[in-house]
Order: structure tokens, then sequence, then C-alpha cells
């Protein structure tokens, strides 16, 4: 019988090399291998017949193979797998690309259950491409599928969290006192664990949920609450006069009382020897930027250094320019990235050291060692989701019981937020500046792709600029839309007469910056992206944004993308397209262009 705490290596099926590979997701035990939950669900139990599936529809068919299965191979070498499959209500032809496993793997006359999305071939016929399959007869059921990582399939692991709950089994000791899991009518632990992995049905999987919320909840909030009382007796020395008013006749416009109050609120922070601790929250456009650059205006005006830490170079670099707008030649603000050549890093270390250095804008760089603050009263850190805790620690500790500041636009209910951040106080900009419009979102099917492409054309020839993100850089086993396949076929196909441009994470910081620049010029007036762009891309004339798979990005992630647009005074758009059998959104407007 296996442990809790079993190291991964030990579980039948894994051994030294697998284990590796489960390390790159943070799974080292038989634990964590159970806490590593599904990001999602493929419903197999609800059964379509071919006669009645749509086009773009994702579906799960019991049909039989009909036909032998053939190989042909194809450019570069590649291999097309064909076959077709039968339910007597009708055929459909089967393909995948590249799976040499695939012919011994299906028998013909054989009966299996297909999983996956019916498209048209280039002569306008349905076909079902790359589906994923298995043996009829084995039990229907809600189907995990986990993130994966190079060999290690979503697959494979669901295989390995099965073995361990059997080894495990009757042997997972419980973490919640038995008072608790009575009075909120919970699962037991050991419950929780085997419906997320495998629900028996939605109603288990609602209460495994459920579970383990409260759970992670309960333990979250012991943990602030013990941390909020030791920042209790802590103190720091604080600033002596406020320098608010001072700095808004600097402003080239009158802030919003909402930017006012939230400003007033973290100066009494300052002004009080307990450090502040404080959560700003604003919408993308509220002047969340401002806001900080009065408090650190305060802060430095009365003797002490500021930090103010970004999560991207793109957004650093940002924040670095505007700052320099608001204070001009009154204090020394310097820029401290990973691209900054060595020469100049050593220059605004000694300069940050030696107190000449006021301000500091960066990326993680400022958090190495040898990175020393003379006298630092403040550090702000914008995207705090994208920081760890010990990120944000480590700069925080290069000063003396620092006040700390945290910046996000993504929307956090008050109670949720007492939750979240139960060892912060919450300020709320809940005003946006004149002039700015509110961000026409939408939700739409795939039925609607030739609508979308006519009013992305009409977007452009009106001189504004739009995004497509997709979710994948490139094509794999999946069914999502890969940025570089799409890219290429909406240059030859939709867009032949205007500028596109393709934006990803596994492309050179260099070759970012230039279609950036090209971007921000106007130059590309369509760029086609994958999430880099979630932060720090203030491109005011782009006012038009199509998220592919919608479905696959969390609520924080899409807040943030939409953030791109309705950066200027034209109206914005954000165009959320998804896969209907993979979600269902509530509350939320049809559009029609």
């Amino acid at each position: 019988m296996i442990e809790f705490d079993t190291r991964i290596k030990f579980l039948k099926g894994v051994g030294e090399t697998r284990a590796k590979l489960f390390t790159k997701l943070g799974i080292f035990s038989i634990g964590s291998l159970l806490r590593y939950y599904p990001k999602r669900y493929e419903d197999w139990n609800t059964l379509t017949k071919i006669s009645d599936a749509e086009i773009n529809e994702t579906v799960c068919f019991k049909a039989t193979v009909i036909d032998r299965v053939s190989e042909i191979k194809i450019n570069g070498g590649k291999i097309l797998t064909k076959t077709t499959i039968s339910d007597f209500s009708g055929y459909l032809p089967v393909v995948f690309f590249n799976n040499k496993y695939v012919k011994n793997t299906l028998i013909e006359n054989e009966e299996y259950l297909f999983f996956g999305k019916v498209t048209k071939d280039k002569y306008g016929n349905r076909t079902l491409n790359a589906p994923r399959f298995e043996k009829a007869g084995e039990k229907q059921r809600l189907r995990p599928i986990y993130k994966s990582s190079g060999t290690l399939t979503s697959k494979s692991i669901e295989k390995l969290v099965e073995t361990a709950l059997k080894e495990t089994k009757g042997n997972i000791e419980e973490v919640l006192p038995q008072n608790l899991i009575t009075k909120y009518k919970l699962l037991s632990l050991e419950e929780a664990l085997k419906n997320i992995h495998f629900p028996e049905n939605e109603e288990m999987l609602r209460q495994a949920k459920r579970r383990l919320i409260f759970e992670e909840l309960l333990i979250l909030q012991l943990g602030l609450l013990s941390k909020r009382s030791s920042l209790g007796v802590r103190k720091t020395k604080p600033v002596k006069e406020d320098k608010s008013e001072e700095f808004y006749k600097k402003l080239p416009f009158e802030p919003t009382n909402a930017q006012k109050r939230v400003v007033s609120e973290a100066i009494n922070d300052l002004m009080s020897e307990k450090p502040m601790n404080r959560l700003v929250q604003g919408d993308v456009g509220s002047g969340k930027t401002a806001v900080a650059a009065a408090i650190i205006y305060t802060t430095v005006k009365n003797g002490f250094q500021a930090a103010f830490m970004a999560p991207t170079e793109v957004l650093a670099n940002q924040h670095y320019k505007t700052l320099k707008s608001f204070f001009g030649d009154e204090f020394s603000v310097l820029l401290l990235t990973g691209s900054t050549t060595a020469k100049n890093k050593r220059i605004i270390k000694e300069q940050i050291e030696s107190g000449e250095c006021n301000i500091v804008v960066g990326t993680h760089a400022m958090i190495q060692n040898d990175v020393i603050f003379k006298d630092l009263g403040l550090v702000i850190t914008d995207e705090q989701h994208r920081f760890g805790v010990e990120q944000r620690a480590a700069l925080s500790d290069k000063g003396d019981n620092v006040n700390v500041l945290v910046m996000s636009a993504t929307p956090i209910p008050r109670t949720l937020a007492m939750v979240i951040y139960g060892d912060l106080d919450v300020s709320v900009i809940d005003e946006l500046p004149k002039g700015r419009q509110p961000i026409k979102t939408f939700r739409v099917n795939s039925a609607y792709h030739q609508r979308l492409y006519e009013f992305l054309r009409k977007t452009m020839n009106n001189g504004q600029q739009g995004y497509i993100v997709c979710p994948l850089v490139e094509e794999s086993e999946s069914d999502l839309v890969p940025a570089t396949e799409y890219y290429d076929w909406l240059k030859a196909n939709q867009f032949k007469n205007y500028t596109l441009g393709l934006l990803h994470g596994q492309m050179k910081p260099k070759e970012k910056d230039e279609v950036m620049a090209r971007f921000y010029s106007g130059e590309i007036q369509l760029l086609i992206s994958t999430v880099v762009i979630e932060v720090g891309v203030d491109v005011p004339n782009a006012t038009m944004m199509v998220v592919e798979n919608a479905e696959r990005f969390g609520l924080a992630q899409l807040h943030q993308l939409r953030g791109r647009v309705g950066r200027g005074k034209f109206k914005s758009y954000c165009i959320l397209k998804y896969d209907s059998k993979l979600i269902e959104l509530q509350n939320q407007e049809e559009v029609f262009l």
C-alpha cells in the first residue's frame, strides 16, 4: 500500500524517467499527483448520431469502423491516416495527421467511441479530424483532460491517476475535522479526489469541487490570518507630509474622485508606523499607474526610495516612460530589466545603493541579491497575479518593513478579495477617466466566423486595428486553433489586402519587439497572437479583439485580453468565439454583426 507522501517514481508505471517529467508539472509525490486536478472534462456520456452532427460541433459518436485503415505519405514525410465510421444513421470519413499508432489500434468492423470536431474538407464534405477514441463497451463518462508536458500526455496522466487512486484506496488521511464535514455536508477527501478525477456523474463532480474548494479556502484563510497577526506587530518609518496635491498639479489631466480616494487611503497608511500592505484593484484603463505615481511622489519627497516591479519587459518599459513623463528631471528614475546591458546594470546598481536613484522600475532583475537599496520605503507590484509570493517578498525584503502596494486589473468581488487577500487592505478604483467608452463584449460560436472576418475588415478599413488571439502556438493533437497555422490561412484567404502580424512566446525577444513596434506604428493592421499580449500592450488605435476557443482561457485571462482594446477614444469590441459543446456562458449577449 502506497502513502500520500510516497515519491511519484515508486508508482507503478512511472519510474525514474517519467518522474523527471512529472517534476516539470510540480508533481513529486502520489499526493501531489492526486491533487493535480483536470483542467476540463470531455462529455463522453452524451452520444450524437452521425446524421445529426453539425459542422464545427464537438461530439461523441458510438460507431463502427467500416473501412480498412489506410496510410498515405504527404508533404514532409508526414502520414495521413484515413478510414470511415458508421452508426447506421449515416457514415463519416475520419482523418488522422501523422499518428503512427492509429493503423494498429483501430480495427475494421470493431465498435468504438469517437470524440472530436466535425469539420468540412476542401470539397465541402463532412469529416472527423483527429478524434480521440476508445473501445466501445468501456464505461461512458466525463473524461478528465489534464495539462500535459512533453511526452507526458493527458491520457497517460489519466491512467496513472487511476492507478494511484486504486493503490491509496482506504489509506487517504482526512485533513478536515469530522465536525466540519458533518456540518457542511462535505464529501470525504477520498471520495472528493475520486470524483474530481473520475466523476460518477455531474452532481458528484459538483460535490467534489465543493469539498476541495472549501478545504483550500479554509487553509488559505488560516494562513492569511496567521500572516496578518504577525504584520500587526511590525513597525516602519512613516512619511511626514502628504504631497499628493502637489503631484496632481503636475498632471495634464484631472484625476477622478476614485483615484484621489485610493491615493488618500494609501498615504494614510504611509503616514502611520504600521507598514502598508494594500491591494489596488481597478479595471484596465482606470488609472492605476497615475495612482501609483502619486504614492511614489509622496514617498520620494519624504526621502525614501521606491521600486516598481512589472511581470514583463514590455510593461516595465511602459511604466518607466510613464513615470519619466510624470516626474521629468525632478527625480532619478532608472530602468532595470534582464536585457539591460552588463555595463548599465553595474552603473544602475551603484546608483541604487548610493541613493542617487530615487525610483527604479524593472522586472525580476530587481530581486537579485546584488541589488541593494539605500533606503527603500515603497514597493509596488503591477499585475501582481503574475508573480509568486517568494518573488514579491524578495523585493520587499530589500528594505526595513517597507510599505507594499500591489495592483491588479482583474475584477475581484469584495468578499472574494477578503478571502484571497486576507492579509491585504483593499482599495477599488471604481470610476473610469472621462472619454473612455465601455468595451462591448459578446460571445459567438463558430458559425459566425465569416461575419467576424467581415467586421474585422470593416474595422481596418476605418483605419483602426485588431487582434485575433489563439490558445496555441503550433498544431497539436487537440482541435484548438494554432496561431501559426491560422496566421498563414488568414493571410492567404481572408485578409490578402491587409497587413497581418504574428506574435507568440516562442519568438526571440528581438523578433517580438519588431512585431510590436510595427503594430504600435499602425503598419500591422491585424495581429494574430497568443496570450503573450495579455499585459503590457497599449495601442489606443486597436478597437477589435477576437478570442478563439475562449472556453480554454480563464476569466482573469479573458479580462486581461479584453483590456488590450478600448484604450483610446473609439468604441471597442471583444468577441469571445467558443465551442458550444465545451462551454455554456450565461447572461451574455449573442452578437449580431
